[in-house]
């Protein structure tokens, strides 16, 4: 949760382009604990869980203990959101390149 206990928002987690290797990654697995996870970055371990902890206050990561240890998983639901977005402006631009196309049909 952010400061005023809101959920974060879903484009400023994916923002980051850590954040996004770290979907990227947990997206090819079912779940993964921080050190199987820090070991492909080029940073502490802190700092991967503080990436982490960002991309969990925007219900893009869910956490499981087992023991001791915290696995992490990629929570795909909020990322409908980002694409329902990507869709409009793919659909715009389709249809602006279908009007250009007609403009220079007539032209010639």
């Amino acid at each position: 949760m952010t400061e005023k206990g809101q959920v974060r928002d879903v484009y400023d987690a994916v923002a980051d382009p850590t954040r996004r290797k770290l979907l990227r990654m947990l997206a090819d697995v079912e779940e993964l604990p921080l050190h199987e996870i820090t070991v492909h970055f080029q940073m502490g371990r802190t700092a991967v869980s503080k990436h982490l902890a960002i991309l969990k206050e925007a219900d893009l990561v869910i956490t499981r203990k087992v023991g001791r240890e915290t696995r992490y998983r990629l929570n795909v639901a909020p990322l409908q959101e980002i694409q329902d977005w990507v869709s409009f402006y793919e659909g715009f631009w389709k249809q602006r390149i279908v009007k250009l196309n007609l403009l220079l049909e007539e032209k010639q």
